[in-house]
């Protein structure tokens, strides 16, 4: 299994224009071969910030799905970090 988990800071009033531009991203990803689970939300906290949790079952799906992004946006974050964990096992809290 593979994680992404990223964040992205800009100013607060894009914000929410920034998700909006990544809605259909999220809903075509979503039914993409591989993936389970992606989502870019509000950080609650701070309201400069957006937190992108992604899962997919293999490096594969990841790379297919990089292979084939083409959203268009038009809000460029001022700070961008995404790092890809590979997952080794997993185990249920309770």
């Amino acid at each position: 299994m593979i994680v992404v988990g990223g964040n992205f800071s800009m100013d607060p009033e894009v914000r929410e224009a920034f998700l909006a531009e990544r809605h259909e991203l999220m809903r075509s990803s979503r039914a993409e071969d591989g993936c389970l689970e992606y989502t870019f939300a509000p950080d609650p906290l701070d309201d400069g910030r957006v937190v992108l949790y992604e899962r997919w079952a293999s490096q594969a799906a990841l790379d297919a799905h990089l292979g084939g992004i083409s959203a268009t946006t038009t809000i460029t974050p001022t700070t961008t970090s995404i790092v890809i964990y590979t997952v080794a096992s997993e185990h249920r809290l309770r």
